[in-house]
């Protein structure tokens, strides 16, 4: 699981933008302008039936900052990424 979605930064953070774009989800922020310092991500590659499933998650950043539910309230009553 991502980790950013926990972060006090995710709706400003470049790399989670980055993340949501991966994903083809729909962005916090349009324009995030929070660098994060030493973000890290697995890519896990996956084969389902004929094609390719990638999945990113942030799993480390020397800049995050706890704070609990942050994408929830955010996104009040839609399912938190996983």
């Amino acid at each position: 699981m991502c980790i950013c979605v926990n972060c006090h930064y995710v709706d400003q953070c470049i790399t989670y933008h980055a993340v949501e774009t991966q994903h083809q989800q729909p962005h916090l922020t349009e324009t995030p302008d929070f660098e994060p310092i030493e973000p890290s991500i697995n890519v896990n590659i996956r084969t389902r039936e004929e094609f390719i499933e990638t999945e990113y998650d942030v799993v480390g950043c020397l800049s995050f900052k706890q704070e609990t539910g942050k994408w929830a309230k955010l996104r009040p009553g839609e399912l938190v990424p996983t």
